[in-house]
């Protein structure tokens, strides 16, 4: 298990180990060319390639990508439809790319609304990338942070059940493993595109440390250009996790 960086302080460096993204922008990517929503999803997708290579390239060792929240249910229906087959023709194409590079990839979110055609492509990919270690792709689809806080929550006491009548018991160490992303270190670097100033839901419990960067750049037109950038603001933050300047 990755410790917290509320118990230890990690290590830093000038490109962050774990780079999280959430995606944003690709609807108003569309209108502003009076185009269908759907088409900025599938320029999206392209998007989505080139960052990955360049990670891969830069040395970031994990990369979260925002996909689909718990919330996205409630857009139209024909644009999740297009999204799901986005996310089954992803599968289908990519995966085959993603292990000759050394990328291995996780979903996490509870997959419990996707269909059966889906989640079998989602084992079947993760299971075909387990060996690699180059980069470690994580997608988070239907997936939201209340939802994970709460599913760890249910997971541990499921498991531990004499911790409901001893909740002094339960610690960070006790309750982080139960999390989605138990596997990988909290992210250095949150970037959001599209304008917004708000998580969303995502990642509530492992960005408590970690550094926010906003752009109003929409995904679609996100490029490697864009992501350097994200990285020479990061080189300069000072990264203290409660400690004074001096200290560092």
């Amino acid at each position: 298990m990755q410790l917290s960086s509320t118990q230890t302080i990690p290590e830093t460096s000038g490109v962050p180990r774990h780079l999280a993204i959430i995606m944003d922008g690709n609807g108003r990517w569309a209108t502003r060319r009076l185009l269908p929503r759907t088409a900025g999803h599938m320029k999206g997708v392209q998007t989505v390639r080139r960052i990955v290579e360049s990670c891969g390239q830069a040395g970031v060792k994990y990369l979260t990508l925002f996909a689909f929240s718990s919330e996205n249910w409630r857009r139209p229906e024909d644009e999740v439809s297009l999204l799901m087959r986005l996310f089954v023709q992803a599968l289908e194409k990519e995966v085959h790319k993603l292990q000759k590079k050394g990328v291995r990839l996780r979903v996490i979110g509870d997959l419990s609304r996707f269909d059966d055609q889906l989640r079998q492509l989602i084992h079947e990919a993760e299971a075909k990338t387990a060996q690699n270690d180059h980069l470690h792709l994580t997608i988070a689809a239907n997936y939201g942070g209340r939802w994970d806080i709460l599913n760890a929550t249910k997971q541990l006491l499921q498991d531990q059940p004499e911790l409901a009548h001893n909740p002094a018991a339960i610690e960070e160490q006790t309750f982080a493993p139960y999390l989605s992303m138990a596997f990988a270190p909290e992210p250095d670097l949150f970037i959001r595109t599209g304008g917004e100033q708000r998580l969303s839901n995502f990642l509530m419990w492992q960005l408590a440390y970690t550094e926010l960067y906003f752009t109003e750049v929409y995904w679609p037109d996100f490029g490697s250009d864009h992501l350097q950038a994200a990285f020479d603001w990061y080189a300069q933050r000072e990264r203290r996790f409660g400690r004074t300047s001096a200290q560092l």
